[in-house]
Protein backbone atom coordinates (compact mmCIF):
# COMPACT_ATOMS: atom_id res chain seq x y z
CA UNK A 1 0.00 0.00 0.00
CA UNK A 2 1.53 3.58 -0.98
CA UNK A 3 1.84 6.05 1.64
CA UNK A 4 -1.03 8.45 0.01
CA UNK A 5 -3.13 5.00 0.31
CA UNK A 6 -3.25 5.17 3.94
CA UNK A 7 -6.66 5.89 5.27
CA UNK A 8 -6.77 8.92 7.98
CA UNK A 9 -7.51 7.88 11.34
CA UNK A 10 -10.87 7.76 12.82
CA UNK A 11 -11.85 10.07 15.53
CA UNK A 12 -14.37 10.67 18.36
CA UNK A 13 -14.10 14.32 20.00
CA UNK A 14 -15.74 14.82 23.16
CA UNK A 15 -16.10 17.95 25.39
CA UNK A 16 -17.97 19.23 28.44
CA UNK A 17 -19.45 22.35 28.24
CA UNK A 18 -19.04 24.13 31.54
CA UNK A 19 -19.90 27.17 30.33
CA UNK A 20 -16.23 29.12 31.16
CA UNK A 21 -15.80 29.66 27.37
CA UNK A 22 -17.80 29.02 24.18
CA UNK A 23 -17.52 25.40 24.14
CA UNK A 24 -19.15 25.08 20.32
CA UNK A 25 -16.31 27.16 18.93
CA UNK A 26 -13.82 25.46 20.80
CA UNK A 27 -15.05 22.35 19.51
CA UNK A 28 -15.27 23.56 15.72
CA UNK A 29 -11.34 24.40 16.26
CA UNK A 30 -11.09 20.95 17.65
CA UNK A 31 -12.17 19.72 14.14
CA UNK A 32 -9.79 21.91 12.35
CA UNK A 33 -6.67 20.56 15.06
CA UNK A 34 -7.70 16.41 13.91
CA UNK A 35 -7.91 17.61 9.91
CA UNK A 36 -4.72 19.38 10.11
CA UNK A 37 -3.20 16.51 12.31
CA UNK A 38 -4.45 14.21 9.21
CA UNK A 39 -7.60 12.58 10.96
CA UNK A 40 -10.66 12.44 10.31
CA UNK A 41 -13.26 13.76 12.56
CA UNK A 42 -16.15 10.88 12.74
CA UNK A 43 -18.58 12.30 15.69
CA UNK A 44 -18.65 14.60 18.62
CA UNK A 45 -20.14 14.51 22.16
CA UNK A 46 -20.80 17.32 24.17
CA UNK A 47 -22.30 17.18 27.48
CA UNK A 48 -23.25 20.51 29.68
CA UNK A 49 -21.86 19.88 33.06
CA UNK A 50 -20.26 21.94 36.44
CA UNK A 51 -16.89 20.20 35.32
CA UNK A 52 -15.65 16.72 33.93
CA UNK A 53 -16.23 13.76 35.99
CA UNK A 54 -12.94 13.37 37.68
CA UNK A 55 -12.84 9.96 36.81
CA UNK A 56 -14.90 8.78 33.45
CA UNK A 57 -14.67 12.80 32.04
CA UNK A 58 -18.05 12.45 30.96
CA UNK A 59 -21.27 11.43 32.87
CA UNK A 60 -22.30 8.05 32.72
CA UNK A 61 -24.89 8.14 30.27
CA UNK A 62 -22.97 10.43 27.65
CA UNK A 63 -20.33 7.87 28.04
CA UNK A 64 -22.12 4.72 27.51
CA UNK A 65 -23.44 6.55 24.50
CA UNK A 66 -19.89 7.94 23.16
CA UNK A 67 -19.03 3.73 23.99
CA UNK A 68 -21.75 2.38 21.45
CA UNK A 69 -20.85 5.38 18.66
CA UNK A 70 -17.21 4.14 19.09
CA UNK A 71 -18.26 0.24 18.77
CA UNK A 72 -20.06 1.03 15.65
CA UNK A 73 -17.69 3.33 13.95
CA UNK A 74 -14.84 1.39 14.59
CA UNK A 75 -12.66 4.72 16.41
CA UNK A 76 -9.10 4.90 15.97
CA UNK A 77 -8.55 7.82 18.37
CA UNK A 78 -10.93 9.52 20.80
CA UNK A 79 -9.76 13.53 21.62
CA UNK A 80 -11.37 15.02 24.60
CA UNK A 81 -11.48 19.32 24.25
CA UNK A 82 -9.75 19.76 28.25
CA UNK A 83 -6.93 18.22 29.38
CA UNK A 84 -7.11 14.80 31.03
CA UNK A 85 -5.45 13.88 34.89
CA UNK A 86 -3.83 10.56 34.46
CA UNK A 87 -6.57 9.16 35.38
CA UNK A 88 -9.32 9.66 33.63
CA UNK A 89 -6.95 9.24 30.37
CA UNK A 90 -6.48 5.65 31.47
CA UNK A 91 -9.97 4.67 32.46
CA UNK A 92 -11.13 6.53 29.48
CA UNK A 93 -8.60 4.18 27.75
CA UNK A 94 -9.67 0.95 29.32
CA UNK A 95 -13.39 1.50 28.79
CA UNK A 96 -13.08 2.49 25.55
CA UNK A 97 -10.60 0.02 23.89
CA UNK A 98 -8.96 2.83 21.66
CA UNK A 99 -5.88 5.67 22.22
CA UNK A 100 -7.22 8.35 24.12
CA UNK A 101 -5.52 11.96 23.81
CA UNK A 102 -6.34 15.69 24.97
CA UNK A 103 -6.39 18.55 23.12
CA UNK A 104 -2.88 19.36 24.34
CA UNK A 105 -1.24 16.15 23.14
CA UNK A 106 -2.80 16.51 19.71
CA UNK A 107 -1.52 20.36 19.39
CA UNK A 108 1.90 18.98 20.46
CA UNK A 109 1.65 15.93 17.69
CA UNK A 110 0.80 19.30 15.52
CA UNK A 111 4.02 21.13 16.48
CA UNK A 112 5.79 18.10 16.49
CA UNK A 113 5.34 17.22 12.57
CA UNK A 114 5.61 21.33 11.65
CA UNK A 115 8.87 22.11 13.61
CA UNK A 116 11.65 22.28 10.55
CA UNK A 117 14.58 24.78 12.52
CA UNK A 118 16.92 22.98 15.03
CA UNK A 119 15.28 25.68 17.01
CA UNK A 120 11.84 24.57 16.46
CA UNK A 121 12.31 20.90 17.19
CA UNK A 122 13.67 21.79 20.73
CA UNK A 123 10.92 24.25 21.38
CA UNK A 124 8.77 21.10 20.49
CA UNK A 125 10.56 18.72 22.58
CA UNK A 126 10.76 20.99 25.97
CA UNK A 127 7.01 21.38 25.80
CA UNK A 128 6.55 17.56 25.46
CA UNK A 129 8.86 17.19 28.19
CA UNK A 130 7.16 19.84 30.21
CA UNK A 131 3.31 17.68 29.93
CA UNK A 132 5.22 14.04 30.51
CA UNK A 133 6.48 15.49 33.93
CA UNK A 134 3.07 16.52 34.69
CA UNK A 135 1.42 13.22 33.61
CA UNK A 136 3.80 11.83 36.07
CA UNK A 137 3.49 13.92 39.09
CA UNK A 138 1.15 12.61 41.70
CA UNK A 139 1.99 9.42 41.59
CA UNK A 140 5.26 9.24 42.91
CA UNK A 141 3.91 8.89 46.99
CA UNK A 142 2.57 5.69 46.48
CA UNK A 143 5.40 3.88 44.47
CA UNK A 144 8.03 5.14 46.02
CA UNK A 145 10.55 2.90 47.68
CA UNK A 146 12.94 5.41 49.47
CA UNK A 147 10.58 6.84 52.04
CA UNK A 148 10.15 5.09 55.52
CA UNK A 149 7.23 2.39 56.41
CA UNK A 150 6.62 -1.45 55.75
CA UNK A 151 7.62 -2.57 52.31
CA UNK A 152 9.35 0.62 51.27
CA UNK A 153 12.84 -0.19 52.73
CA UNK A 154 15.85 -1.32 49.79
CA UNK A 155 17.90 -0.16 47.78
CA UNK A 156 17.27 2.24 44.30
CA UNK A 157 14.03 3.99 43.06
CA UNK A 158 11.74 3.28 41.56
CA UNK A 159 11.22 3.96 37.86
CA UNK A 160 8.46 6.86 37.89
CA UNK A 161 11.49 7.93 39.61
CA UNK A 162 13.70 7.64 37.43
CA UNK A 163 11.90 8.65 34.60
CA UNK A 164 11.35 12.13 36.69
CA UNK A 165 14.68 12.64 37.27
CA UNK A 166 15.27 11.86 33.58
CA UNK A 167 12.64 13.95 32.20
CA UNK A 168 13.96 17.13 35.05
CA UNK A 169 17.42 16.53 33.14
CA UNK A 170 16.73 16.62 29.90
CA UNK A 171 14.17 19.99 30.58
CA UNK A 172 17.62 21.60 31.93
CA UNK A 173 19.43 20.91 29.12
CA UNK A 174 16.62 22.01 26.66
CA UNK A 175 16.31 25.17 28.24
CA UNK A 176 19.76 25.73 28.73
CA UNK A 177 19.99 25.28 24.74
CA UNK A 178 17.06 27.37 24.08
CA UNK A 179 18.20 30.32 26.43
CA UNK A 180 21.61 29.98 24.62
CA UNK A 181 19.41 30.89 20.99
CA UNK A 182 17.71 33.09 22.79
CA UNK A 183 20.73 35.12 23.66
CA UNK A 184 21.96 34.57 20.34
CA UNK A 185 18.55 36.13 18.80
CA UNK A 186 18.82 39.29 21.59
CA UNK A 187 22.41 40.01 19.43
CA UNK A 188 21.12 40.26 16.54
CA UNK A 189 17.85 42.26 17.91
CA UNK A 190 20.45 44.33 19.55
CA UNK A 191 22.83 44.80 16.54
CA UNK A 192 19.40 45.77 14.68
CA UNK A 193 18.53 48.52 16.98
CA UNK A 194 22.72 49.53 16.69
CA UNK A 195 22.09 49.94 12.64
CA UNK A 196 18.42 51.77 13.08
CA UNK A 197 16.55 48.74 11.88
CA UNK A 198 12.89 49.13 11.80
CA UNK A 199 10.84 46.03 12.76
CA UNK A 200 7.21 44.35 12.56
CA UNK A 201 5.85 41.40 13.89
CA UNK A 202 3.03 39.54 12.26
CA UNK A 203 1.07 37.99 14.99
CA UNK A 204 -2.54 36.28 15.29
CA UNK A 205 -4.51 33.39 15.21
CA UNK A 206 -3.59 29.94 13.69
CA UNK A 207 -4.31 30.09 10.12
CA UNK A 208 -5.39 33.96 9.87
CA UNK A 209 -3.05 34.25 6.71
CA UNK A 210 0.22 35.76 8.41
CA UNK A 211 2.55 33.60 6.09
CA UNK A 212 0.59 34.64 3.14
CA UNK A 213 0.27 38.61 4.09
CA UNK A 214 4.23 38.18 4.43
CA UNK A 215 4.45 36.49 1.06
CA UNK A 216 2.15 39.12 -0.30
CA UNK A 217 4.39 41.54 0.88
CA UNK A 218 7.98 40.10 0.62
CA UNK A 219 7.82 37.29 -1.89
CA UNK A 220 9.16 35.38 0.73
CA UNK A 221 8.03 31.73 -0.15
CA UNK A 222 6.94 31.15 3.27
CA UNK A 223 4.75 28.18 3.63
CA UNK A 224 1.30 29.28 3.20
CA UNK A 225 -1.40 25.92 4.17
CA UNK A 226 -4.85 25.70 4.85
CA UNK A 227 -3.79 24.47 8.38
CA UNK A 228 -3.14 25.24 11.60
CA UNK A 229 0.24 25.94 13.30
CA UNK A 230 2.00 25.64 9.17
CA UNK A 231 3.97 27.88 10.69
CA UNK A 232 6.31 27.47 13.74
CA UNK A 233 9.07 29.06 13.00
CA UNK A 234 9.86 32.92 12.81
CA UNK A 235 10.83 34.34 9.16
CA UNK A 236 12.09 37.78 8.51
CA UNK A 237 11.81 39.68 5.63
CA UNK A 238 12.64 43.35 4.93
CA UNK A 239 10.16 45.90 3.03
CA UNK A 240 10.18 49.20 1.74
CA UNK A 241 7.15 51.70 3.10
CA UNK A 242 5.78 54.74 1.81
CA UNK A 243 7.87 56.85 3.23
CA UNK A 244 10.89 55.23 2.16
CA UNK A 245 12.02 53.92 5.15
CA UNK A 246 13.03 50.20 5.13
CA UNK A 247 11.29 47.76 7.94
CA UNK A 248 11.78 43.84 8.50
CA UNK A 249 8.72 41.98 8.94
CA UNK A 250 8.93 38.97 10.87
CA UNK A 251 6.42 35.96 10.74
CA UNK A 252 5.92 34.37 14.01
CA UNK A 253 3.88 31.43 15.66
CA UNK A 254 0.06 31.43 15.45
CA UNK A 255 -2.09 31.69 18.39
CA UNK A 256 -4.82 29.20 19.52
CA UNK A 257 -7.44 29.72 22.34
CA UNK A 258 -6.53 27.66 26.10
CA UNK A 259 -3.30 27.56 24.41
CA UNK A 260 -1.41 26.17 27.59
CA UNK A 261 0.60 28.38 29.57
CA UNK A 262 3.57 25.75 29.17
CA UNK A 263 3.68 25.85 25.51
CA UNK A 264 4.00 29.72 25.23
CA UNK A 265 6.50 29.08 27.66
CA UNK A 266 8.31 26.68 25.35
CA UNK A 267 8.00 29.26 22.21
CA UNK A 268 9.18 32.31 24.13
CA UNK A 269 12.29 32.49 22.56
CA UNK A 270 10.53 33.14 19.38
CA UNK A 271 7.61 35.10 20.35
CA UNK A 272 10.46 37.30 21.52
CA UNK A 273 10.47 38.61 18.55
CA UNK A 274 6.85 40.02 18.72
CA UNK A 275 7.98 41.98 22.61
CA UNK A 276 10.57 43.71 20.93
CA UNK A 277 9.23 44.55 17.73
CA UNK A 278 8.22 48.62 16.93
CA UNK A 279 5.05 47.68 16.01
CA UNK A 280 2.42 44.60 16.00
CA UNK A 281 0.67 43.56 13.00
CA UNK A 282 -2.38 41.18 14.46
CA UNK A 283 -3.84 39.37 11.62
CA UNK A 284 -7.75 38.38 11.93
CA UNK A 285 -9.43 35.70 9.79
CA UNK A 286 -12.65 38.23 8.79
CA UNK A 287 -14.38 35.25 7.51
CA UNK A 288 -14.45 33.46 10.56
CA UNK A 289 -17.11 34.06 13.14
CA UNK A 290 -14.96 33.72 15.99
CA UNK A 291 -12.93 36.52 14.50
CA UNK A 292 -13.55 38.98 17.54
CA UNK A 293 -13.16 36.23 20.00
CA UNK A 294 -9.70 34.55 18.47
CA UNK A 295 -8.36 38.23 18.40
CA UNK A 296 -9.00 38.45 22.28
CA UNK A 297 -6.87 35.50 22.84
CA UNK A 298 -4.27 36.96 20.90
CA UNK A 299 -4.47 40.43 23.08
CA UNK A 300 -3.93 37.99 26.11
CA UNK A 301 -1.27 36.15 24.93
CA UNK A 302 0.47 39.76 24.04
CA UNK A 303 -0.14 40.39 27.80
CA UNK A 304 1.08 37.28 28.90
CA UNK A 305 4.15 37.83 26.92
CA UNK A 306 4.56 42.05 27.77
CA UNK A 307 4.18 43.20 24.59
CA UNK A 308 0.86 45.32 25.30
CA UNK A 309 2.83 48.71 25.49
CA UNK A 310 3.63 48.10 21.75
CA UNK A 311 2.04 49.94 19.11
CA UNK A 312 -0.93 47.28 17.81
CA UNK A 313 -2.55 47.23 13.82
CA UNK A 314 -5.32 45.20 13.93
CA UNK A 315 -5.37 43.87 10.12
CA UNK A 316 -8.67 41.83 8.77
CA UNK A 317 -7.69 39.77 6.61
CA UNK A 318 -9.58 37.45 4.35
CA UNK A 319 -11.95 40.43 3.48
CA UNK A 320 -12.60 39.41 -0.02
CA UNK A 321 -14.86 36.74 1.13
CA UNK A 322 -16.18 38.30 4.34
CA UNK A 323 -18.78 40.84 5.30
CA UNK A 324 -16.10 43.72 5.84
CA UNK A 325 -18.51 46.26 6.26
CA UNK A 326 -19.65 44.87 9.91
CA UNK A 327 -16.31 45.00 10.70
CA UNK A 328 -15.44 47.91 13.68
CA UNK A 329 -13.37 51.37 12.18
CA UNK A 330 -10.94 52.43 14.16
CA UNK A 331 -7.86 54.51 13.57
CA UNK A 332 -5.24 51.51 13.27
CA UNK A 333 -7.49 49.42 11.66
CA UNK A 334 -6.85 48.09 8.22
CA UNK A 335 -8.89 45.85 5.92
CA UNK A 336 -6.92 43.77 3.24
CA UNK A 337 -6.83 40.11 1.25
CA UNK A 338 -3.39 38.78 1.61
CA UNK A 339 -4.06 36.43 -0.96
CA UNK A 340 -5.66 39.18 -3.45
CA UNK A 341 -3.29 41.99 -2.60
CA UNK A 342 -5.77 44.00 -2.01
CA UNK A 343 -5.73 46.75 0.93
CA UNK A 344 -1.98 46.65 1.02
CA UNK A 345 -1.02 49.74 0.10
CA UNK A 346 -3.72 50.74 3.11
CA UNK A 347 -1.87 48.71 5.56
CA UNK A 348 1.92 49.79 4.89
CA UNK A 349 0.60 54.10 5.49
CA UNK A 350 -0.87 52.46 8.44
CA UNK A 351 2.35 51.11 9.47
CA UNK A 352 4.54 53.72 8.69
CA UNK A 353 1.99 56.20 10.76
CA UNK A 354 2.34 53.70 13.76
CA UNK A 355 6.71 53.80 13.88
CA UNK A 356 8.81 56.13 15.73
CA UNK A 357 9.02 59.16 13.73
CA UNK A 358 12.83 58.75 12.91
CA UNK A 359 12.39 60.96 9.37
CA UNK A 360 11.80 64.44 8.50
CA UNK A 361 10.48 65.86 5.22
CA UNK A 362 13.20 68.84 4.26
CA UNK A 363 13.92 70.84 1.06
CA UNK A 364 17.75 70.56 -0.02
CA UNK A 365 20.05 73.21 -2.34
CA UNK A 366 22.95 70.53 -3.32
CA UNK A 367 25.92 72.10 -4.74
CA UNK A 368 26.71 70.55 -8.06
CA UNK A 369 30.25 69.53 -6.35
CA UNK A 370 28.70 67.64 -3.84
CA UNK A 371 27.32 64.70 -6.47
CA UNK A 372 28.51 61.80 -3.94
CA UNK A 373 26.18 63.40 -1.29
CA UNK A 374 23.30 63.75 -3.72
CA UNK A 375 23.91 60.30 -4.57
CA UNK A 376 23.70 58.68 -1.30
CA UNK A 377 20.61 60.97 -0.48
CA UNK A 378 19.11 59.06 -3.75
CA UNK A 379 20.06 55.70 -1.42
CA UNK A 380 19.18 56.73 2.02
CA UNK A 381 15.81 58.88 1.82
CA UNK A 382 12.69 59.08 -0.17
CA UNK A 383 13.30 61.46 -2.77
CA UNK A 384 9.79 63.49 -3.84
CA UNK A 385 10.95 65.47 -6.51
CA UNK A 386 14.62 66.71 -7.81
CA UNK A 387 14.94 69.71 -9.82
CA UNK A 388 18.48 70.94 -11.29
CA UNK A 389 19.02 74.82 -11.00
CA UNK A 390 21.69 77.21 -11.74
CA UNK A 391 23.20 77.40 -8.44
CA UNK A 392 22.83 73.99 -7.45
CA UNK A 393 19.99 70.64 -6.87
CA UNK A 394 17.33 71.09 -5.67
CA UNK A 395 15.97 67.58 -3.91
CA UNK A 396 12.66 67.08 -1.67
CA UNK A 397 13.13 64.29 0.30
CA UNK A 398 12.48 62.46 3.55
CA UNK A 399 15.55 62.38 5.39
CA UNK A 400 16.15 59.42 7.93
CA UNK A 401 16.93 61.14 11.45
CA UNK A 402 20.60 59.47 11.92
CA UNK A 403 21.39 61.63 8.54
CA UNK A 404 20.29 65.19 9.35
CA UNK A 405 23.59 66.27 10.08
CA UNK A 406 24.66 65.22 6.78
CA UNK A 407 22.38 67.65 4.96
CA UNK A 408 21.72 70.39 7.62
CA UNK A 409 23.88 73.14 6.16
CA UNK A 410 21.87 72.62 2.58
CA UNK A 411 18.96 73.00 3.87
CA UNK A 412 16.42 75.66 2.40
CA UNK A 413 12.86 76.83 2.32
CA UNK A 414 12.81 77.65 -1.50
Amino acid sequence: MHETDILPEQVLLLGVDTGEYDADASMAELVQLVRTAGGEVAGSILQKRAKPDSVTYLGRGRLEEAKEFSDNARLDLIVCDTELSPTQNRVLEDFFGVRVIDRTVLILDIFAANARSGEGKLQVELAQMKYALTRLSGKGKALSRLGGGIGTRGPGETKLETDKRHIRRRIHTLEQQLDELSKRRERHRERRRKDGVLTAAIVGYTNAGKSTLLNCLTDAGVLAENKLFATLDPTARSIKLPDGREIMLIDTVGFVSRLPHFLVEAFKSTLEEATSADVLLMICDASDPDCEAQAEVTRDILKELGAEQTPLITVYNKCDIADSYLLPVTKNTVKISALKGIGVDALLECVADNLPQTRKRVLLLIPFDQGSLAAKIRNRSRVLKEEYRNDGLLMDAIIDAADMALVSQYMTDK
